[in-house]
């Protein structure tokens, strides 16, 4: 904390966004204390020093989890929060934390719930570098690269058409002018609030896996395994409290733009191994 308090003090900022978290879903089931220190206790650090230093303006990176298995699809901000994973639920603490906070004192936020962010910048410029990858895109791109001998679907017998998870994939561009959008609409109104952040739609881990094969014209091995614990069926939601909150509308809204963004960064990557990069 007393690095995070210098630099909060040096910078002075009128607002912070947390993006930073543990992320995979099997992971927290294997280690959830990892987990809630890094995603509770360090987002709690910060909200101290942020206090400290009177910074009173908050965007958060909350996560589809917080649902569990929602009962009805597409699923709005008003349904209720029941992680069924412990990832999912160190995000739902922390979103009521910043309510409690925000009701204790001068202190507003914008939560935004995130499902599965995919592609890269249109132009080539930034893209995901991951070692090891759990994200299906990510790690189906770089099996038809041959990275990966196979690429691995997680079960296949989840009450889906055909039997795989289904989720609502939301372009990386899109959600990074969700946070500006957000963050002049919190600056503006100084209303708290909690937003989706997607299409409306979902694909499930077969059709992304074709689209993969169609845009990069290489047929790689894929075998089915078991199911992995902490996985709900299906997450599809609704995006219009973002909408009209903020104004803001998706771009890049089907799944080949989303693969070809992100086939091309690949590609690039193969070219250029120096440039920006997000992990």
């Amino acid at each position: 904390m007393t690095l995070l308090n210098k630099c909060m003090k040096e910078f002075r900022p009128e607002a912070v966004i947390h993006f930073a978290a543990s992320i995979q879903v099997e992971e927290s089931v294997r280690e959830p204390l990892k987990y809630c220190e890094n995603n509770v206790c360090n987002t709690l650090n910060l909200l101290k020093v942020m206090k400290l230093i009177k910074v009173r303006n908050f965007i958060y990176s909350s996560s589809a989890a917080v649902y569990g298995i929602p009962v009805k699809v597409p699923v709005d901000e008003t349904a209720d929060m029941k992680p069924i994973n412990p990832y999912g639920t160190t995000k739902a603490m922390v979103e009521q934390i910043l309510q409690d906070l925000s009701a204790a004192e001068k202190f507003r936020y914008i939560t935004l719930r995130y499902f599965n962010v995919a592609g890269a910048d249109t132009e080539g410029h930034i893209g995901q570098v991951y070692k090891n990858p759990t994200r299906l895109l990510t790690r189906a791109l770089k099996t038809a690269k041959g990275e990966f001998d196979k690429l691995s679907i997680y079960g296949t017998d989840y009450p889906t058409p055909d039997g795989t998870c289904i989720r609502d994939y939301i372009h990386v561009d899109n959600l990074a002018r969700a946070h500006i959008q957000s963050l002049d609409y919190l600056m503006d109104t100084r209303k708290s609030d909690i937003m989706n952040c997607v299409y409306g739609h979902g694909f499930s881990v077969k059709e992304v896996v074709s689209k993969v094969k169609m845009v990069t014209g290489i047929d790689f091995p894929v075998e089915e395994a078991a199911r992995r614990a902490g996985d709900p069926p299906t997450i599809i939601a609704c995006s219009e409290r973002l909408k009209i909150q903020t104004g803001w509308e998706p771009r890049h809204d089907d799944l080949e733009s989303i693969v070809k963004t992100a086939w091309k960064w690949e590609l690039k990557m193969d070219k250029n191994t120096e440039g920006s990069s997000v992990q």
